[in-house]
């Protein structure tokens, strides 16, 4: 049961991970510096300016803390190949599902590989 725990707080983690990287891409330090904090309860648009700031946190720390839960029984290089693939997969997918990035025929080969790579990994761990 901790090994299969361990798949999971990795899976949370590689989530963790697109959206901390969505949440880095749409915060913005000079919008924050502009805030006037004075006004900040009075105008809703000051909190919807934090939220990513926020979420860059918050997912970062989740990210961490999921991570290493998963390496008290994933070996260390195993568990990061692993996390970092499915997170380039899951953005790549955010990219294309959501924001209607271009896709081709060479991306769905080469994220092919990554989850074979994956599931390799994890036959192997």
């Amino acid at each position: 049961m901790l090994v299969n725990s361990a798949w999971f707080y990795l899976f949370l983690a590689s989530v963790m991970e697109v959206c901390w990287n969505y949440s880095l891409k749409y915060a913005s330090v000079a919008k924050i510096r502009a805030i006037h904090w004075s006004q900040f309860f009075a105008d809703p648009a000051g909190i919807y300016t934090l939220l990513p700031a926020i979420g860059y946190v918050a997912f970062g720390v989740a990210n961490v803390f999921f991570f290493s839960k998963a390496l008290n029984s994933i070996p260390a290089g195993t568990a990061f190949a692993i996390w970092m693939g499915m997170a380039l997969v899951g953005i790549k997918l955010v990219d294309t599902l959501v924001l209607k990035e271009p896709f081709s025929a060479w991306h769905v080969l080469f994220i092919g590989l990554i989850l074979v790579g994956i599931v390799g990994l994890k036959r192997t761990a």
